[in-house]
């Protein structure tokens, strides 16, 4: 319940902002995720990052980082983390300088063997909920995107 006039009620509790309800579930979806990830020694954020490289690989710092909402002083440690574990590769893109190119290794690649994904049967969802649910969120994230660019 985010109130759209300027005026919060005087009972207004946490639990009623929808940015905290999605900002507790981000922090329980890291929770149950550390587990699995940990045993192949990634953060979630360079878990989703190789996931990104699975869907593309070969594509440059920039077009990452828009995919995964990052800027690019956020992304650089990340891939260079990556890089160092020897899961990518990072290199200057030969027709255009300016562009450094992410490209997985084999043991990048490998990693999607041990591929966690927490889905509908870790929330407690039916498929058809997790999905509607899935497509909603994207909804939101992308109206919310929406309304700050047009406040800019």
């Amino acid at each position: 319940m985010e109130p759209t006039d300027k005026t919060l009620p005087a009972d207004l509790k946490l639990s009623d902002f929808l940015c905290f309800a999605v900002y507790s579930t981000n922090l329980a979806f890291g929770k149950a995720y550390k587990p699995v990830l940990e045993r192949v020694g990634l953060t979630y954020t360079q878990y989703i990052t190789v996931v990104a490289l699975w869907e593309e690989d070969n594509q440059t710092v920039g077009s990452l980082g828009e995919k995964l909402f990052l800027e690019s002083n956020t992304l650089t440690p990340i891939l260079k983390k990556l890089e160092a574990m020897g899961y990518l590769q990072r290199q200057r893109d030969p027709e255009d300088e300016r562009q450094v190119r992410i490209k997985l290794t084999q043991a990048g690649r490998d990693l999607r063997k041990d591929q966690p994904q927490l889905g509908a049967d870790t929330t407690g969802l039916t498929q058809d909920e997790f999905t509607q649910l899935q497509k909603a969120i994207v909804r939101l994230r992308s109206n919310v995107i929406k309304s700050t660019k047009d406040g800019e």
